[in-house]
C-alpha cells in the first residue's frame, strides 16, 4: 500500500483509492472494529492488528483548523459524515490497514480536559469528499 500524501488532492484519492481495494472484505483480526462513525479503540481490542499506512497531516499547515464539515446536517459521530481531510477530525488522522484484509481505518487522539481517547472510524469510499473541489467522487 503507498502512504497517504499530504496535500489535499493526492491524499483524497489516495485515501480513496486505499478503501476501494478492500471493499467488501471483513476478517476475525479487525472485526470488533464496527466503526462506521467515529468510536473509541476498544480497549480489548488488539492494535497490532493494524499497521501504519500514512497520515492526512499536512506538515505545512502548523495549527489545522478545529472546523467540521457537514454540508447535509450530519455531525461528528454521523455514520454518515463526510470524511473531509482538510477539515476536523481527518487533519489529524493517521491511516491504518488491518493486516489480514487491507480494510482501511483513520484514527485521531482526542484530547479532552481529563482525558485521552484514542478514536477510530472505516473508511467507506463513498463518503470522501475532495473539498477543493466542492463534490463528492
Amino acid at each position: 500500500m503507498n502512504p497517504v500524501g499530504p496535500s489535499p488532492v493526492p491524499q483524497t484519492a489516495a485515501l480513496r483509492a486505499l478503501a476501494e481495494n478492500c471493499l467488501g472484505q471483513d476478517c476475525p483480526r479487525c472485526a470488533a472494529l464496527v466503526c462506521p462513525g467515529w468510536e473509541s479503540v476498544p480497549s480489548t481490542f488488539d492494535i497490532s492488528a493494524l499497521a501504519l499506512v500514512g497520515t492526512l497531516v499536512n506538515p505545512d499547515i502548523e495549527d489545522p483548523t478545529l472546523e467540521e464539515y457537514h454540508p447535509d446536517g450530519t455531525h461528528g459521530w454521523s455514520a454518515q459524515a463526510p470524511i473531509a481531510p482538510a477539515y476536523y477530525p481527518y487533519n489529524r488522522c493517521t491511516v491504518w490497514a488491518c493486516t489480514a484484509c487491507a480494510k482501511v481505518f483513520l484514527r485521531y487522539t482526542e484530547y479532552g480536559g481529563y482525558y485521552v481517547d484514542e478514536r477510530i472510524r472505516a473508511v467507506n469510499p463513498a463518503l470522501i469528499v475532495d473539498e477543493a473541489a466542492g463534490v463528492v467522487r
